[in-house]
């Protein structure tokens, strides 16, 4: 997305403080997703709902504030793409919530970027970098440590949250693709992909449906609804922050989202992590917060060198 010169005063910070937001509201929607799994909700039917509820949502801000034309894709091919990798993503990453702790599911989904950068020479024809690499490999020794004998935690889950961070390294790869498009347009098309894919895999279960809806709670009722609302805002505010500040200043901010997923799973369910989980969280933050500046002195060095006198 390209993003326009800053604010002048507080925008930055708005846009750090837009990212911080966006990173609880995702976890919101990790934490309602885990509490209507463990209550015996549906996977498909929370799935449906987190999309359905993020397209009405999308489409009731985004068309009156930009107009039809806004749903107009350059390359509508690779947002079907990335609603597909975004989708598979969603699907095993709540799997894997329904086994693990929050906290440690998201960490291990951290590792998505990581993986994006070590295998960017062969998906991106981009230059082959040792930084990128040793990054990657500190990352997934940081998930080593976090998974280890003896953290009791749930090998199929662990490996749902390993096939988690896979598919989002997909669906950020594909982002490379879809840049030409306005991020409102992104935002709806990825509710729009989702909604339509989950829609078909139902119409099996259509005669079921009934009997799965009618022993819904109330309060199951609102976490279903909450589901899209906390992925739209999620999302919503996410665009607002890149409008307010540069890619290298939100990118750290990224990792607070670790911190809200720990937050909540201790306030819902009791959940914390041990030292030895915190200390390969912080490997995993560490690679991804040090190959971030090597990244960006590296970019920004090479405009200086190419600078005129």
């Amino acid at each position: 997305m390209k993003v326009g010169p800053l604010p002048a005063g507080s925008g930055a910070f708005v846009g750090i403080a837009q990212l911080v937001l966006s990173c609880f509201a995702l976890s919101g929607l990790d934490s309602s997703a885990k509490w209507l799994l463990e209550s015996g909700t549906l996977l498909l039917l929370v799935v449906w709902f987190r999309y359905v509820v993020h397209l009405i949502l999308g489409l009731a801000i985004v068309v009156p504030a930009k107009g039809k034309q806004v749903l107009r894709s350059v390359h509508p091919r690779y947002q079907i793409l990335r609603g597909a990798f975004m989708l598979s993503a969603t699907m095993a990453g709540f799997t894997a919530l329904s086994y693990l702790p929050q906290a440690q599911t998201t960490a291990i989904g951290f590792l998505a970027p990581l993986l994006v950068l070590a295998a960017a020479p062969w998906i991106l024809k981009e230059p082959p970098r040792i930084s990128r690499w040793l990054a990657a490999l500190a990352g997934f020794v940081g998930v080593l440590i976090v998974v280890r004998p003896g953290s009791g935690l749930s090998p199929i889950g662990t490996l749902f949250g390993l096939l988690t961070a896979c598919l989002m390294a997909g669906q950020y790869t594909v982002n490379r693709l879809v840049y030409k498009d306005n991020a409102f347009t992104t935002l709806v098309w990825s509710g729009l992909v989702g909604s339509v894919t989950v829609s078909i895999i139902l119409i099996p279960l259509l005669p079921s449906v009934p009997d799965l809806v009618s022993t819904l709670s109330a309060g199951q009722w609102l976490v279903l609804i909450s589901t899209g609302f906390w992925g739209a805002l999620g999302h919503l505010l996410q665009i607002q922050a890149y409008r307010n500040a540069p890619a290298s200043l939100l990118s750290p901010f990224f990792y607070s989202e670790i911190l809200s997923a720990a937050i909540l799973g201790w306030l819902i369910w009791g959940d914390m992590p041990d030292l030895a989980s915190w200390l390969g969280i912080a490997i995993i933050v560490g690679s991804g917060l040090t190959i971030t500046l090597v990244e960006w002195r590296r970019e920004h060095g090479g405009r200086r060198r190419a600078a005129p006198a």
